[in-house]
């Protein structure tokens, strides 16, 4: 015998006039969230209502109907239609589609409201990427999906972008196999098989990390902030069929990232080419152009002293405008923020200044034919041109007016000064100095003994005159560091002040916050200085206390030297460098972020983890340890960006402290401590084709 199953019957939907309806209390959601109530009116307007209300009727306290009924599923479907019927575009008696649900003493009607909550379930992710994919694929465009569904087109392009990742990663992300985040991040790139070829080589990996995945896809590009992409411009590369890659998930991608390097490089050429043509139109001899300039490029080369390019009434105008500087901060000293007003004018006003400071100076034609130009990139991608070089083979005679050296390195003390005679032969001296007053023949015995004896009291003398001494000593440096060969007969000093040229091949060296101040620096005292070595002691008479201070330790500067070469590392508590910089208060974080370029790709895998440990401590160690050595550097440079960490030999000991001798990748090495026989790291790591094909060693040129 079959047992009979009872049938359900459905409740059929009805047409109810919206004024018979009432939103009823027993709704269980109180929090309002996602699509806003007039996005969802204009959606019913749209399309008409999708989904019908579940309503009870209401009965009186005989329970009888009164023809009204709540609404105790669908609240924010009633309240968009009651904003419809409000804004007078739905009629108040339009029929609504409800189901009606009779009253049941089994449920109540927060049970009907839960359980329509809690029985739906939300559309995927990847279902709604690829929803907006379909309708993309039927011709609507970003704008048009948009305005169809209340989101922004920026949100449009970025479901559109998920949805056009590889297809096997999308599967991987159906069955979670993935993270929408690590989704996000293959999106950088359009290439399906440099996408799954990635998360292969991830699957091996304990880092998964987004961040790797981005860094793994673009490792080959150029990032847009670089200054051959700030050069050329985005719109000119991509017109020339250039790719970039962009991460429309990160706030500020900095551009994207450029694909085609060779073509970059390609526009990056040309286009300096041209601006070489422009410059070399002016009539220089020569014009040096490329993007990146050595570091003491133009040491050993004289530069020309040109004259001020602005005009007399551009000149006024400029110090108007320095003098209205003080003004305003003057008045607003004691202010702890500018006005807004003060402040749009100092920016103002320092606009115009760099306009009038960028004015290259004017040369005569006889000095623009015999000297040249370097053209080059500054960080930020902008044009650098540095006019008026003499090169040797260039010189048409030394000691002539209008030069000064450019660069920082020096000839001995006594270049271009004739050797003083030394035997005891009666032959006069030439000139006056071999005679004295009444006409008398002095021999040149007799002249260096007298000499000499002048050489003793004028020490004494200057001994007890230290003004006259700082004078005298700032003369001779100024001498060696602005006018290279033609001043040196201008002093009697005998101090050598030998001028260092960095020959290191550090990347990014010219462009380094030190250099560019160094730089801005030495342009400045050039535009003071004298065009003669002879009129130099009659300026530095009339320069202030302060000013002369400030250009005596600006050449004195430009002869330290504390780098140090493979061969003479020594061990010594504080060495001559970390005085000096204990006396300054040096904090090179202000100049130097260790990366991968300048150091984490130039250390051994040993070093790469101390400089992390030390930095984050031994949790962060575990994270990298297991990687190979391109992608630990990598992961080093993440970890450790914002905590200030330097390698040793940047670091300045605390007075009293012991400096230990700087290792190259900042490890104790024990034995080869002892011996001071450090090998390079590509002998001793292990990953040796991680690292850079040759290590060029910190030097220095005399």
């Amino acid at each position: 015998m079959t047992r009979s199953t009872t049938k359900l019957t459905l409740h059929a939907a009805q047409a109810i006039p919206f004024d018979k309806l009432v939103l009823s209390q027993a709704n269980v959601r109180r929090l309002q969230a996602g699509q806003s109530i007039e996005d969802l009116a204009e959606d019913i307007a749209r399309r008409s209502l999708l989904t019908s209300l579940t309503v009870r009727p209401i009965r009186d306290a005989s329970g009888n109907e009164t023809g009204l009924f709540e609404v105790p599923a669908g609240g924010r479907r009633y309240r968009a239609l009651e904003h419809l019927v409000k804004t007078k575009r739905l009629a108040k008696t339009a029929g609504v589609p409800c189901i009606v649900v009779p009253a049941d003493p089994g449920h109540t009607a927060e049970e009907d409201s839960l359980a329509e909550n809690l029985q739906r379930v939300a559309l995927h992710p990847l279902d709604q990427f690829r929803a907006f994919q379909t309708l993309h694929d039927q011709g609507l465009g970003d704008e048009a999906i948009a305005a169809r569904f209340f989101v922004s087109a920026r949100i449009v392009a970025q479901r559109l972008k998920l949805a056009r990742v590889s297809p096997t990663l999308l599967d991987l992300y159906a069955q979670d196999g993935l993270s929408l985040e690590q989704l996000m991040a293959f999106t950088v790139s359009d290439d399906h098989a440099r996408q799954e070829a990635v998360w292969t080589a991830l699957a091996r990996s304990y880092s998964r990390e987004p961040y790797a995945i981005r860094r793994m896809l673009t490792e080959s590009a150029v990032r847009g902030s670089d200054k051959r992409a700030q050069y050329v411009g985005l719109a000119a590369y991509e017109a020339a069929g250039g790719v970039t890659l962009r991460d429309l998930f990160a706030a500020d991608d900095g551009g994207g990232w450029l694909q085609d390097v060779a073509l970059l490089d390609r526009l990056t050429a040309d286009r300096l080419a041209g601006d070489a043509e422009r410059i070399r139109a002016e009539g220089w001899r020569w014009v040096e152009a490329t993007p990146d300039l050595a570091y003491g490029h133009s040491v050993g080369l004289r530069r020309l002293c040109g004259e001020s390019g602005l005009s007399p009434e551009e000149q006024a105008s400029r110090a108007a405008l320095l003098l209205e500087v003080e003004a305003i901060e003057a008045q607003h000293a004691a202010a702890e923020e500018l006005p807004a007003a003060a402040d749009q004018r100092l920016g103002a006003i320092e606009a115009m200044l760099e306009a009038l400071d960028e004015r290259p100076p004017v040369f005569n034609p006889e000095e623009i034919a015999c000297a040249g130009a370097f053209v080059s990139l500054d960080a930020s991608g902008r044009l650098r041109v540095e006019r008026g070089y003499v090169r040797p083979e260039d010189e048409s005679g030394a000691g002539e007016p209008g030069t000064r050296e450019a660069g920082t390195e020096a000839e001995g003390p006594d270049a271009h000064r004739p050797e003083p005679a030394t035997g005891d032969g009666e032959a006069a001296a030439p000139g006056p100095v071999g005679a004295d007053e009444a006409g008398a023949v002095i021999s040149d015995r007799l002249l260096t003994d007298l000499t000499s004896v002048r050489t003793l009291g004028l020490r004494d003398a200057l001994a007890r005159d230290p003004d006259a001494a700082l004078l005298a000593l700032l003369h001779a440096l100024t001498l060696r560091t602005f006018y290279r060969g033609i001043g040196a007969g201008e002093t009697c000093l005998e101090i050598e002040a030998r001028h260092i040229t960095l020959a290191s091949a550090v990347p990014g060296l010219a462009d380094n916050p030190a250099a560019a101040a160094i730089a801005a620096r030495h342009a400045s005292w050039s535009q003071q200085l004298p065009s003669l070595p002879q009129d130099l002691w009659a300026a530095l008479r009339v320069f202030d206390h302060d000013s002369r201070h400030d250009l005596l330790a600006h050449c004195t500067s430009l002869s330290l030297n504390a780098v140090i070469l493979p061969h003479a590392r020594a061990d010594r508590a504080v060495s001559p460098a970390d005085r000096i910089a204990q006396q300054v208060g040096l904090d090179m974080t202000r100049s130097f972020t260790p990366n991968v370029a300048n150091y984490f790709g130039r250390t051994t895998k040993a070093g790469i983890l101390a400089a992390v440990r030390e930095a984050k401590g031994e949790t962060a160690v575990q994270l990298i340890d297991h990687l190979r050595k391109a992608d630990m550097a990598a992961e080093a440079e993440r970890l450790v960006a914002g905590t200030g960490w330097l390698p040793q030999p940047l670091r300045t000991p605390e007075e009293g402290d012991e400096a230990p001798s700087p290792a190259l990748d900042g490890v104790d090495h024990g034995a080869a401590a002892e011996t001071r026989t450090v090998l390079p790291a590509f002998l001793t790591d292990p990953d040796a084709s991680a690292l850079p094909e040759a290590e060029a060693w910190p030097q220095a040129a005399e």
